[in-house]
C-alpha cells in the first residue's frame, strides 16, 4: 500500500508550477490580443477627422462595395497561407484556419508586426498544431506574397517612381523576385521545410512539398491583390476618378503598398509607408488632396475589415470546436501542451 499509494503524491507535486505557469501564459495570451484590438482602434480613431469630409461626399453605393471587397481579399490572402499549413500536417479546415490566421494577424497593428507571427504561432499552438508548422507555413505564405505582389506591382512600378522619386528603392525589390521564384520551387521548398522541421526536432511530413500547393496559395495570393485594388479603384471611381487602366493601376498600386509596408515592420501594419504609395498614384487621377483622403478613408476600411473578419472567424472556430471537438494534434503535441 505504502508504495502504491504514494506514487500519485510524488507524480503530481509539480502540478502546482505547471498550473502557473499555464495561467500566465493564458493570460498573457488574452493581454495581448486586447492589446492589438485596442491599437487597431486606434488606428481607426487617429485617421477619423481627414476621413470624415470625405465619408460625407460618398455615397454608401461606393462605401459598401469598396468595403465588401476587403474581405474576399482577406479571405483570399487566408486561403493562401492554409494551402501550405494542410500541405505541411493534416488538413485543419477553413473555419480554424481563419481562426489562426485572422485573429492572429490583429497583431500587426502593434508596432513590430512581428506580434502578428507570435500570435499565429500561439493560437496555432492552443489549437494543437507545432509551432514549427505554423513558423514554417508563415514564412512561405510571406515570400508566396512577396513574389505575388512584385509580379502584380510591375503593373504600376514605373508610374510611381516617374511620379515621386523618393520611391525609386522599390525597383530593388525586384532583386527578390528571381530569389522568390527558386525558393517557391517544390523541390526547394520541400528541402527547405524538410530542414526548418530537423532543426526543430519535429517529426517529418509524410508526403513531400507538391507543386499544387504552391500554385495554388500563388494564385489565391494574386487574387488577393486583385480585390485589394478593386477597392481603392471603387473608392477613386466614387470621386470621379477615371481614366484607361486605372483598375490595373488601383490592383498593382495596393500590391506594392501592402508589401512595402511589410518590409517596413517597425510601423503598426506599415502606416504611412502604405499611405505612401496610394497617395502617390492617385494624386495624377484625383489631387494631392483627394488622394491623402483616400488613402485615409482606405486604411479606416482596411481596419475595420481585419476587425470584423477577425471576430468572425474567432466566432466560427468555437463553434467548430464544440461541434466537431479538438482538431487532430500533430506529433508530439499533447492537450496539456496545446
Amino acid at each position: 500500500m505504502s508504495t502504491y499509494d504514494e506514487m500519485p503524491t510524488t507524480a503530481t507535486s509539480p502540478a502546482p508550477a505547471a498550473t502557473l505557469r499555464g495561467r500566465l501564459v493564458h493570460w498573457g495570451r488574452i493581454a495581448l490580443v486586447l492589446a492589438v484590438v485596442a491599437a487597431a482602434f486606434w488606428t481607426i480613431n487617429a485617421h477619423w477627422t481627414e476621413v470624415r469630409d470625405t465619408i460625407g461626399a460618398m455615397s454608401w453605393t461606393t462605401l459598401l462595395p469598396a468595403f465588401v471587397a476587403l474581405p474576399i481579399a482577406i479571405a483570399c490572402s487566408t486561403l493562401s497561407w492554409q494551402f501550405l499549413v494542410d500541405e505541411i500536417g493534416e488538413p485543419i479546415g477553413a473555419a480554424r484556419g481563419a481562426q489562426i490566421f485572422l485573429v492572429g494577424q490583429l497583431g500587426k497593428y502593434l508596432p513590430g508586426s512581428v506580434w502578428a507571427y507570435v500570435l499565429q504561432m500561439e493560437l496555432g499552438r492552443r489549437a494543437g498544431l507545432a509551432r514549427a508548422r505554423i513558423f514554417t507555413a508563415t514564412v512561405f505564405s510571406l515570400a508566396v506574397a512577396v513574389v505575388a505582389a512584385l509580379l502584380t506591382g510591375a503593373l504600376v512600378i514605373p508610374s510611381l517612381i516617374e511620379n515621386d522619386a523618393s520611391l525609386a528603392p522599390l525597383q530593388w525589390l525586384y532583386l527578390l523576385l528571381p530569389v522568390g521564384l527558386v525558393c517557391l520551387h517544390p523541390r526547394i521548398l520541400d528541402r527547405l521545410v524538410g530542414l526548418g522541421f530537423a532543426l526543430l526536432r519535429r517529426p517529418q511530413r509524410d508526403h513531400p512539398v507538391r507543386g499544387r500547393a504552391v500554385a495554388l496559395s500563388l494564385a489565391a495570393a494574386v487574387a488577393s491583390y486583385v480585390f485589394f485594388g478593386a477597392h481603392l479603384w471603387l473608392l477613386a471611381d466614387g470621386v470621379g476618378a477615371n481614366g484607361a487602366g486605372l483598375l490595373l493601376t488601383c490592383v498593382g498600386t495596393m500590391a506594392v503598398a501592402m508589401i512595402s509596408g511589410l518590409f517596413f515592420f517597425v510601423l503598426p501594419s506599415g502606416a504611412g509607408v502604405r499611405e505612401l504609395v496610394i497617395v502617390t498614384a492617385l494624386a495624377p487621377h484625383v489631387g494631392t488632396g483627394t488622394a491623402i483622403a483616400l488613402a485615409a478613408v482606405s486604411r479606416v476600411l482596411l481596419t475595420a475589415a481585419d476587425i470584423v473578419t477577425a471576430a468572425g472567424a474567432a466566432a466560427v472556430g468555437v463553434y467548430e470546436r464544440r461541434r466537431n471537438g479538438p482538431i487532430h494534434h500533430d506529433p508530439g503535441i499533447g492537450d496539456d501542451e496545446a
